[in-house]
């Protein structure tokens, strides 16, 4: 089998990658039947030179390959016809911006595997960058902050080699006795817990965060139950949440009174509550005046996110009052910081760790026959058609949604 490395072409250009030189190097040893071609590019943290330096070809023409793994979506232009290809398409939810990518894949008989639906028997996503959202999204939180009530300046972490080096910054900054809330358990939350506790904050319960003061700054994660609560006032299980999300009303507020800054790391379902509305942030009590929106969902959950942000403007204001954007830096105004690509502000760590991943669970689908049918769950068109587990976008790709 020969696998083909893609460069990435959408703007603005991604440095990431699926396999870097590293990953390459231990695929060949493990198969030595697979051959690797490195399509060449100028844009990817991992240089041509890097993948040469291992013994790999570097072209300009990977059309011979079997397989071709890509990061973002491939202009419709660039999609070479029968391939299989591998890249986040940004299809499966319907999205309307990439109707004519999906449509454009059908005709040109492309096997597409999407990043996003590789999941194991259970539904868990086996490869993800989440993990790198959160350690970006904390980092330009803290960055804000310092902007906001110009207390420090930071660099950007587009300027800065790797994680390490994003925690050695943040525990540089000296932070006054503030009260951090982060919503999220999963990848992206644990993400930016590792942040929170690589620059030596302080850990609290919600108990503790809710009702004390304390004398330095302190944090707490939060789930689903500790800022949502049933509207009969039933407490049962987080799976009656998910099942029922209907049932329940957000209970954020009592955070948002004594929380000085708020790290948005959830994953937001359909029907669940929002986590706080612009009419909870026009009230007296609401105290968060920067919001880190690692989730980013436009005029969703956390109305204080109006529009995504850039990696090139990374921070804007959300006035409560009168419910448009407005300069951060002023007093009532909420500081947002709400990139959608954040990994690509780490395109080392991220490419190393998704590619990591992607050996370990999904390499070995294409030697194994596919024993687990990973490929098969993650494969959403096949012969010009839909397959069966995503024959649900039919109407989408109709033009009827």
């Amino acid at each position: 089998m020969k696998l083909g490395i893609i460069k990435e072409r959408k703007n603005p250009p991604d440095r990431r990658v699926v396999l870097s030189p590293a990953a390459c190097e231990k695929l060949l040893k493990i198969y030595p039947e697979l051959s690797i071609k490195v399509e060449s590019s100028n844009n990817r943290f991992f240089t041509d030179e890097d993948y040469e330096n291992i013994g790999l070809e570097v072209v300009n023409d990977v059309s011979d390959c079997d397989v071709l793994l890509g990061v973002k979506e491939v202009p419709i232009n660039d999609l070479i016809p029968n391939k299989k290809y591998f890249f986040f398409s940004h299809t499966y939810k319907k999205q309307s911006y990439n109707r004519k990518l999906l449509n454009a894949i059908l005709s040109k008989n492309i096997e597409l595997y999407d990043h996003e639906v590789i999941v194991n028997k259970k539904g868990t996503r086996l490869v993800a960058f989440g993990r790198y959202a959160g350690i970006v999204g904390a980092y330009n939180g803290f960055r804000t902050y310092g902007l906001k009530y110009d207390l420090f300046k930071i660099p950007k972490a587009e300027e800065l080699h790797d994680q390490l080096m994003l925690i050695h910054e943040l525990q540089k900054i000296k932070l006054p006795n503030i009260k951090v809330v982060l919503t999220g358990k999963g990848r992206v939350g644990n993400g930016a817990k590792e942040m929170l506790k690589g620059m030596r904050m302080r850990e609290v319960n919600v108990s503790e965060f809710l009702s004390k003061t304390f004398n330095e700054p302190v944090f707490v994660q939060i789930d689903v139950l500790d800022y949502n609560k049933r509207i009969d006032g039933k407490i049962i299980n987080e799976q009656d949440f998910f099942k029922n999300p209907t049932k329940y009303e957000s209970d954020f507020m009592r955070f948002a009174k004594v929380a000085d800054m708020y790290i948005a790391c959830h994953f937001y379902g359909d029907d669940s509550p929002f986590i706080f509305t612009r009419e909870d942030a026009k009230s007296k009590d609401f105290n968060i005046r920067v919001v880190a929106d690692i989730s980013c969902d436009i005029d969703g959950p956390v109305a204080s996110t109006i529009r995504p942000s850039t990696i090139a403007e990374p921070i804007y204001g959300y006035n409560p009052l009168t419910e448009e954007e407005d300069y951060f830096r002023k007093e009532n105004v909420i500081a947002v910081m709400a990139v959608d690509n954040l990994p690509c502000e780490l395109p080392k760590d991220a490419s190393e760790g998704f590619g990591e991943n992607f050996v370990k669970k999904v390499i070995p689908a294409f030697f194994n026959e596919d024993k687990d049918g990973i490929l098969q769950r993650a494969k959403m068109t096949e012969n010009g058609k839909l397959t069966e587990r995503f024959s649900y976008l039919q109407d989408y790709v109709d033009g009827k949604e």
